[in-house]
């Protein structure tokens, strides 16, 4: 029987705030919350964005102590307005626009003359130049023909909605960051908060068992494409600087799951950055998922990060006619009579619209197999049975979407259907949905849900899509979508599509249920949810994540009641640790997990035998006693 992956710890950082224990998902359904959690989930944010500072037992704004109630007054509207979707910040856009090169030709009537210093003589003389030495290492150059030249400018960008990460967070605060590209600022952040929600060390998992039965799974979509990472290198020759011996290494794809392995585990075991564009997160998912299912693995990381919210990338992203530009934004609230662009409404999945918004974001998930959670005492925050990936098939443009996604969706609903039964999928189980806010991909997401629905005889299945809230993170959209159905079984509510004043004439909705306000499940309402990504190039991915409840009946039949009941003894201690990080974290106390030139291993430490590999500061040796996998056929026998 196959191993269960466990979700013992979820957390990162996006648009709405840090991710784990549900505060994130908590700003985005905050008007729902109860006045108390509201507090909790402003002052929270009010800390990770600078305003306050909380030291010696108190609350302080530039010194001077202040309450809870005078903090969420004074500052709610400003965290509203500085958190989610919001008009791209200046910190982003310098000068608010899209820097460029304008090639332009001097021709004049008379000699172009102009003086540089003897130094930054180009090693290829133009052969228009005529150079004369005037003395003291200065050069006069005469222009004997017309000649090129490329002038700086900036243009207004034509798109400035975006799902940055709440103004005033900088990652690179909370650690020495050392020109790491935002990316992955990001990364130490987000799986420093993934595994403080388990609320057992890392020390503590790894003890329990071999170094090399743990995996990595994480990257970036896009790389990573600031000044820091390939941006700055692609850039430096047009700009006259020289790249730095950082910029190339740190913008490989699969850098996030390098950080994580040299600077926050010491990992010794598995690692890889997979890539399936839009669906990334996914795909890192299901490497983690079939190695726990195997057995080849017993703790996992897996996630992604993504910083895109870039002059050049959104320019990119524009052409593409992908994004939400103003002048559509405000085309489609004419109506409403709108004279400047309502930013924080600018994505609206399966409704009128006209593009999706750029949102940065990284999460991270922790994995562990169903025995090792037990013995552990892990806190469980629900279970992947399964993810599925399929291409599209022969298509007419790279760009196009295809049947992939009609493919993993569909097996996704036939393993819920098999675990729970036809009455919970139809009832019990709601889909978090890829739901960029396209108008190509309202009709054709839409339809694919559609016709699952109607082949499962699910006859209103609720749909919603969180990047009305957050944006769309390109590699780690189903990462976002992950974190907040997991924030459900925390409160109850399952966050309506705001920006849905109308469902668009096109969408197919026959069999689904699309919600502007948010819903109320409960907190054991939903037994599952269908996580759907659809990425660029035909990379589709499904993922069935069971709720809480519905894993702990399954680990009740595994072990039987007596050992669930000392599990949940073990886990009051992780709960108890979990809570404090959470109450320091809420104030502003968050130390990331960042291990720079400590416990470096040499192979002369090493004590190696043909049996197996002992490794100083592991409890577990790595074994050398390989099964062979083809014993039947071998020579040997």
């Amino acid at each position: 029987m196959f191993r269960l992956p466990v979700i013992a710890g979820y957390g990162g950082v996006n648009a709405a705030g840090r991710s784990s224990c549900a505060r994130g998902y908590q700003r985005m359904i905050l008007d729902v919350l109860p006045a108390d959690k509201q507090q909790e989930t402003l002052l929270g944010l009010a800390s990770q964005m600078r305003l306050v500072e909380y030291q010696n037992g108190q609350w302080l704004e530039e010194g001077t102590p202040v309450t809870p109630a005078f903090i969420v007054e004074k500052y709610r509207a400003f965290i509203l307005e500085n958190t989610l979707i919001r008009k791209i910040s200046g910190e982003a856009f310098p000068g608010q626009g899209i820097p460029f090169h304008r090639p332009v030709h001097l021709n004049s009537e008379k000699s172009i003359t102009f003086q540089i210093k003897r130094k930054d003589l180009p090693e290829t003389v133009p052969s228009s130049w005529e150079i004369h030495d005037t003395g003291n290492e200065i050069l006069e150059i005469h222009l004997k023909n017309p000649a090129g030249v490329l002038l700086a400018e900036t243009r207004p960008s034509l798109v400035n909605a975006a799902g940055q990460l709440p103004t005033g967070f900088n990652p690179q605060q909370w650690y020495p960051a050392r020109q790491h590209p935002r990316g992955l600022q990001m990364t130490i952040f987000g799986i420093s908060d993934a595994l403080s929600s388990c609320g057992i060390p890392w020390e503590t998992i790894l003890n329990k068992i071999k170094p090399d039965e743990v995996g990595v799974y994480a990257s970036s979509a896009m790389s990573q494409l600031d000044d820091q990472g390939y941006g700055g290198m692609l850039k430096a020759p047009y700009l006259g600087t020289r790249p730095t011996s950082k910029q190339l290494p740190f913008g490989f794809a699969e850098m996030p799951a390098d950080f994580i392995n040299a600077y926050v585990l010491g990992n010794l075991g598995a690692t890889s950055g997979i890539l399936g564009a839009c669906a990334s997160f996914l795909y890192n998912l299901e490497m983690g998922v079939r190695d726990i299912q195997s057995g080849i693995r017993r703790a996992v990381i897996v996630g992604t990060s993504e910083a895109p919210v870039l002059p050049e990338v959104i320019e990119g992203f524009r052409v593409m006619k992908a994004l939400t530009e103003d002048k559509d934004l405000l085309e489609l609230d004419k109506a409403r009579g709108r004279i400047v662009p309502d930013y924080p409404r600018a994505c609206r999945p399966f409704g009128n619209n006209c593009g999706f918004v750029m949102g940065e974001s990284a999460q991270f998930l922790v994995l562990l197999d169903d025995e090792l959670a037990m013995e552990l005492g892990a806190p469980i925050y629900g279970a992947v049975p399964g993810v599925f990936i399929n291409a599209d098939g022969f298509k007419k443009s790279i760009s196009a979407p295809g049947i992939g996604n009609y493919l993993c969706l569909g097996k996704t609903a036939g393993l819920l259907r098999k675990m729970l039964g036809d009455t919970a999928l139809s009832q019990r189980t709601y889909v978090h949905a890829h739901g960029t806010g396209t108008p190509q991909n309202r009709v054709t997401e839409s339809h694919v849900l559609n016709e699952i629905a109607k082949a499962f005889s699910i006859p209103s299945w609720l749909v919603t899509s969180v990047k009305c809230y957050t944006g769309h993170s390109l590699g780690t959209a189903a990462g976002d979508q992950m974190a907040t159905a997991l924030g459900t079984w925390n409160e109850g509510w399952i966050p309506g599509i705001f920006t849905l004043d109308q469902i668009a004439d096109d969408v197919h909705r026959s069999n689904l249920k699309l919600e502007q306000e948010h819903q109320f499940a409960g907190i054991n309402g939903m037994d599952a949810v269908v996580i759907n990504s659809k990425g660029f190039g035909g990379n589709n991915a499904s993922s069935a994540v069971l709720a809480p409840h519905i894993v702990h009946q399954m680990l009740k039949k595994r072990y039987g009641e007596s050992r669930f009941k000392e599990y949940r003894k073990h886990l009051e201690q992780a709960e108890q640790s979990i809570a404090d990080y959470d109450q320091r974290a809420l104030q502003g106390e968050i130390t990331p997990t960042y291990i720079f030139g400590k416990n470096v291993l040499e192979g002369d430490m090493l004590n190696i035998s043909r049996e197996a590999i002992h490794i100083p500061g592991y409890t577990h040796p790595v074994s050398l006693d390989i099964p062979d996998p083809y014993a039947e056929i071998s020579p040997k026998n």
